[in-house]
């Protein structure tokens, strides 16, 4: 089992800034990827960012040169810094961590909401 504990969500005004973090614990291994996805009222769970464990990123085209997404391997937490924030951010951000080699896993966080607004 592996625990995911996400922070940083809340409010912040267009073009402000938030940092998220989420730390995992249990059984993990050290190749797995981090993620961040999101979900807005009404629509479907979407990719933000991800990071391998070797640190190679991706990010969803909305987000390119906004969002920053890095990780502390050491501590096993991931980091997604939201710069430039719009209220089209606004969202219920989770979590994600997969391994996709043996022993496979995929969990998610329990969610922690962004709102961009003035």
């Amino acid at each position: 089992q592996v625990q995911l504990v996400e922070s940083g969500g809340g409010l912040v005004q267009p073009g402000g800034s938030l940092r998220l973090s989420c730390a995992a614990s249990g059984s993990i291994f050290s190749i797995y990827t981090m993620g961040w996805y999101r979900q807005a009222p009404g629509k479907q769970r979407e990719l933000v960012a991800t990071i391998t464990s070797s640190g190679t990123t991706n990010y969803a085209d909305s987000v390119k040169g906004r969002f920053t997404i890095s990780r502390d391997n050491a501590k096993n937490t991931a980091y997604l810094q939201m710069n430039s924030l719009k209220p089209e951010d606004t969202a219920v951000y989770y979590c994600n961590v997969k391994r996709s080699v043996l022993p496979r896993y995929d969990y998610w966080g329990q969610g922690t909401q962004v709102t961009v607004s003035s």
